[in-house]
């Protein structure tokens, strides 16, 4: 069998150069019944080795039969019940090759976004420890965004996955967008909302933090990624532009180093829609719904009585409050970045949060009013009191014994 340059040289010889059958076969040194068959032949030479029998041939209406009473069977489960005792990988190659006869397919289509109708929101977790202080790292999460119609990005990392961090994370994202879409779309996330018995339901800090800024809510399906893809993709090109070869001092520093590179990124020309983020955005923008004047405020809220070792509890640590306040009911606030403490309207505590777990924050001028309520502190003396003393005449003659 001769091989594709042959095939091709015997063509040029015959329709270019005009030579016979006999004259090409001469020249090439090859079999004139060959030459005759590479110019009738309209296809360059193809070997094709012929199939080999395998040792799963066997076994094949067994595999058929179990794949046809449960498509989702894997190969494992197959081989244990075929008893199958030879390479595992022949056998999940014909697994991989029947299965699509018997699962029913599931097609995706691309979908298109008009401008302001869809944010999409999603949680990343960059596999990198952050400092938290005292000597403690965690891997915090960040709260992600893509315009559905610019693929505009922003994000933000939050101290944890509370519904309270989540929703000021979202609210980030907004004002890096500058507007509110139409709708917000997010995956399953607990502190969002869920899918249950058919319907969406969603928790009563997300429905009031989204009616603040008069935004339509919708969740994704379960084992439906394809429904937030831009967002996955933006996912993963954090992962591999941004990530590779950083270092952050604590979750400050992490934000101000992805706020300097998105910058960078949403400048650059996007690979799908062949446009820059940053430009058309002001096209999704306009289609949008204005920021409120006033922002839904998602902060961690609770009103309790302040015990008598003048701490507060947030999270896993204790925040100390002036302490001439004890006994008195305070109301805590916490954000992304501070827990105040007040009462009555008046601050009596103000503390950065603290990342790291089981920590007592003292905060030093409640130390000193601790220092000088003792120091006010006086012992009141035992008062003597005079009191009259009778004569034990006077009750005997009370009895009738004098």
């Amino acid at each position: 069998m001769i091989d594709v340059d042959d095939w091709a040289e015997i063509r040029r010889l015959h329709f270019a150069e005009r030579l016979g059958v006999k004259t090409i076969a001469r020249q090439l040194g090859v079999a004139r019944n060959t030459v005759r068959a590479a110019v009738r032949g309209g296809s360059p030479p193809n070997y094709v080795r012929p199939r080999r029998p395998s040792l799963v041939d066997a076994v094949e209406p067994e595999i058929a039969r179990l794949l046809k009473s449960c498509p989702t069977m894997p190969a494992s489960v197959i081989a244990e019940r075929i008893e199958w005792g030879h390479g595992i990988t022949i056998l999940r190659d014909r697994v991989a090759k029947l299965r699509p006869l018997f699962k029913p397919p599931d097609p995706c289509q691309r979908t298109f976004y008009a401008p302001g109708e869809v944010v999409q929101f999603d949680l990343w977790q960059p596999d990198i420890g952050i400092p938290l202080g005292h000597g403690q790292a965690a891997k915090l999460w960040v709260v992600t965004a893509v315009c559905g119609y610019s693929r505009f990005m922003a994000a933000v990392m939050v101290p944890s996955r509370a519904g309270y961090d989540v929703l000021w994370g979202m609210r980030r994202c907004f004002e890096q967008i500058g507007a509110v879409p139409r709708t917000i779309v997010w995956d399953g996330e607990g502190c969002i909302g869920q899918w249950r018995r058919g319907k969406e339901v969603f928790t009563a800090e997300y429905q009031a933090f989204r009616g603040t800024l008069g935004a339509g809510a919708r969740l994704c399906k379960p084992d439906d990624p394809e429904a937030k893809g831009a967002n996955e993709r933006a996912n993963g090109y954090y992962e591999t532009s941004f990530l590779p070869g950083r270092s952050f001092l604590d979750r400050e520093d992490f934000n101000a180093q992805l706020s300097a590179w998105l910058k960078k990124a949403n400048r650059r020309r996007h690979a799908t829609t062949r446009a820059v983020p940053a430009e058309v955005v002001y096209e999704d923008r306009g289609a949008m719904i204005a920021l409120p004047p006033v922002m839904p405020d998602p902060s961690f809220c609770c009103s309790t009585r302040l015990a008598r070792d003048h701490y507060v509890r947030f999270d896993v640590n204790d925040y100390s409050v002036n302490p001439r306040f004890v006994g008195r009911m305070v109301r805590v606030r916490a954000d992304l970045d501070q827990v105040v403490v007040t009462c009555d309207e008046v601050e009596v505590a103000r503390h950065r949060r603290c990342l790291a777990s089981h920590q007592s924050l003292l905060d030093p001028s409640h130390a000193m009013t601790l220092r000088m309520m003792r120091a006010e502190a006086v012992v009141v003396p035992t008062l003597e009191t005079e009191v009259e003393e009778r004569d034990l005449s006077d009750y005997d003659k009370a009895l009738g014994v004098a």
